[in-house]
């Protein structure tokens, strides 16, 4: 019997190929030099700075060898450590000011919460959005605009949002530098700090109230994926 011609024998098709720590770390690295031409001389420096202590520990118990290859590991993690938060500076540097900023930040939280990729308000004059999350806390708004405007857009969306959900809890987030803000940077913190108060079930049925309540199409700027160090790849890319 003929063997179909089609069938290669080498990897399986449309298998994808997997991204290797190291890839990522590279990755993330060129994207933070980008923005911060000073990483690459902070990294050396957090390197041998720990090897170097490694080093004289070493000579003064006397067995520096010994000393200096288990300093190594930890001369590495130090060093992706730093790196780790010099990238997410960059990454947050990056979307800072976009429309949908901070949709991007959100994406961080792992679990917990889900929120919609389109804003659920916009300010067709000023293009001030709010983006709409649901977790056992209740329902987060987040506003991104100045104070004195996007104060008006989330409790006119606060008000749209309690008539279908029923007394679940509802808090409001202004995301910015203005007095009473959050900071883009700060803003997946606040939002994991909120205490749970609805059950499971509790939350499922709130996300089905919402479901029809829709959201507004607007792209959401990519690249927040803070260090796996965690840029979002395809988002690098596109720019």
């Amino acid at each position: 019997m003929a063997r179909d011609s089609s069938t290669s024998a080498g990897a399986p098709a449309g298998k994808v190929k997997k991204t290797r720590w190291y890839h990522q770390v590279w990755q993330a690295y060129q994207m933070t030099r980008r923005n911060d031409p000073a990483v690459t001389w902070i990294v050396l420096a957090a390197f041998f700075g720990i090897v170097v202590v490694g080093l004289v520990i070493g000579l003064l118990v006397g067995h520096w060898l010994y000393v200096l290859l288990l300093s190594l590991p930890f001369a590495v993690l130090g060093a992706l450590f730093l790196l780790a938060r010099r990238a997410e500076t960059a990454a947050y540097t990056q979307i800072e000011g976009q429309p949908g900023a901070s949709r991007a930040a959100l994406g961080t939280i792992r679990r917990g919460w889900s929120f919609a990729d389109e804003p659920v308000a916009v300010d067709p004059r000023t293009q001030d959005l709010v983006f709409r999350g649901v977790g056992r806390p209740g329902v987060v708004l987040i506003g991104e605009g100045p104070a004195p405007r996007i104060g008006r857009l989330l409790e006119q969306e606060r008000k749209r949002t309690a008539r279908v959900i029923s007394g679940a809890p509802i808090t409001l987030i202004q995301v910015g530098d203005g007095e009473g803000q959050v900071s883009l940077r700060k803003l997946p913190r606040a939002v994991q700090k909120l205490k749970p108060q609805l059950t499971k079930q509790e939350v499922a049925e709130v996300n089905k109230r919402l479901t029809a309540l829709g959201g507004v199409r607007l792209p959401v700027p990519k690249g927040v994926d803070p260090m796996r160090a965690r840029p979002d790849r395809k988002g690098m890319r596109g720019r």
